[in-house]
């Protein structure tokens, strides 16, 4: 079999971006020895490369740009392997809040963070939203991905549904602008006719710590990147503070599946 000749190569390649992939994994790999290129082609490869790097320097942002979108592809589709998995963990655990209808077909799972100004700035949109889609399930799954205070709000925010009160203590706290402490989330827990002391006890249970790492789990296996993360049915992920427009566009194309 004779080996194939520069150029017949470049032309089965079609670009030099998909040569630099092809060639850069064979050397990445250690096959580029046992390569259908003689050591000769490859360092008339090599020449070519440099040469067309050199009238154009744009080919490798574009190289990277294409392997960065080529990432995040994979990566979004992995996420929604994960989500098809496990739809039981992330829509019907008996430990998260549901908003909306808890019957409802029209599932959405909302990760955020109590502390993510961007959280509390889509928080009266989620309520509207919540408030003019009659067949919404909306899931809440708090995350304190910020630290420390964050930690500190979401135990407390578990901690009120054994009250019934997470909704109630959720508005009050995401709305506070005072630091952080065990005093004033208690302070605000009275406010909105919580036992305060219980709240204090439960937040330091065994199943409230249980909750919060079993979606901070489940937040690290579809990829989380940030809050808040919107996971709609088993066909898309929005990280981001979206908008209530684009939320409920979102929403109507389930209700066309």
């Amino acid at each position: 079999m004779t080996q194939p000749s520069v150029f017949t190569a470049l032309r089965r390649i079609g670009s030099v971006l998909m040569i630099c992939a092809a060639f850069g994994a064979s050397i990445a790999s250690g096959r580029a020895e046992t390569s259908a290129f003689t050591a000769q082609q490859r360092l008339e490869i090599v020449n070519i490369l440099r040469d067309a790097l050199k009238n154009d320097p744009t080919i490798l942002a574009d190289a990277i740009e294409s392997l960065k979108a080529q990432g995040e592809n994979r990566q979004k589709a992995e996420a929604l392997k994960v989500v098809a998995r496990e739809r039981a963990r992330l829509g019907r655990s008996n430990t998260d809040v549901v908003l909306g209808n808890r019957n409802g077909t029209l599932e959405v799972v909302e990760f955020y963070d109590p502390r993510c100004p961007y959280c509390r700035k889509v928080l009266s949109d989620i309520d509207a939203i919540v408030a003019s889609e009659p067949d919404l399930r909306l899931v809440e799954k708090v995350v304190p991905v910020l630290g420390s205070a964050s930690r500190l709000e979401a135990k407390a925010l578990v901690a009120a549904e054994k009250q019934n009160g997470y909704i109630r203590l959720q508005k009050v706290l995401m709305e506070d602008s005072q630091k952080p402490s065990i005093e004033r989330i208690k302070e605000l827990a009275h406010s909105v006719g919580l036992n305060a002391d219980r709240l204090e006890k439960d937040m330091d249970s065994p199943d409230v710590d249980a909750a919060i790492h079993e979606n901070m789990v489940l937040a690290q296996e579809i990829g989380l990147e940030g809050t808040p993360t919107f996971v709609v049915g088993d066909r898309q992920i929005i990280p981001g503070a979206v908008s209530k427009e684009d939320l409920l566009k979102v929403i109507d194309s389930l209700k066309k599946h």
